[in-house]
């Protein structure tokens, strides 16, 4: 695995995370920042999220990094893969809120696994929160707040479903990390390429 690699790309509202505009919209898509043929998508951000999105040509890596543990064996899989999002709602998350999304809600495609959801002011973010175009469409008088949620699946726009089903409407979803890898200080639009050391794969859960 010592040739390895994969980018961490920090991805902007309203690119798709796929290199071919197949949907006749007016979304950018991937192949404005990359022209590598051979990268793949190791978890997609749909076109209106925003932030950590890691790209690579390793098959290992990328299926470590996106088969999910089985509901039946998840307390017991030390490698499952967190990812954790920043995610803006409407309205302030209660204990019994965050509990329910903690404990896993039950969505059309089935329950959501266990997660970790943490209600966060603003100023204790991990990082440093850039200008969205276009801003969030907030209600006068309704205040919002910032949840981080750590989920070890990726169900079809899940965080999104998930906060709307405890009645936390989201308005912004930022992804902070994926499997240990973090968003750091990246700058909107900005990627960093990242060479795999035995710490990583060991991480990743891949033998070198």
């Amino acid at each position: 695995m010592s040739s390895s690699s994969l980018i961490l790309f920090n991805k902007p509202y309203g690119v798709q995370s796929q290199f071919r505009d197949d949907s006749n919209n007016d979304h950018t898509t991937l192949s404005e920042y990359f022209t590598d043929k051979s990268l793949r998508i190791a978890g997609r951000l749909d076109a209106t999220s925003e932030g950590l999105l890691i790209l690579t040509s390793d098959g290992r890596i990328n299926k470590a990094i996106t088969q999910p543990p089985s509901a039946k064996n998840f307390a017991q899989n030390k490698l499952k893969q967190g990812k954790t999002y920043l995610v803006q709602v409407e309205g302030v998350a209660t204990a019994a809120q965050l509990n329910e999304l903690a404990s896993g809600v039950v969505l059309k495609d089935g329950k959501t696994l266990p997660a970790s959801a943490v209600l966060v002011a603003e100023a204790e973010l991990p990082m440093t929160l850039w200008q969205r175009d276009p801003p969030i469409r907030e209600r006068k008088n309704i205040p919002t707040s910032w949840l981080m949620l750590t989920i070890y699946e990726g169900k079809n726009r899940q965080v999104r479903r998930m906060t709307a089903h405890v009645g936390l409407p989201c308005l912004r979803l930022i992804r902070w990390s994926v499997a240990g890898f973090e968003l750091g200080e990246l700058g909107v639009g900005e990627f960093v390429r990242i060479h795999l050391n035995s710490g990583h794969c060991q991480q990743l859960g891949i033998l070198d």
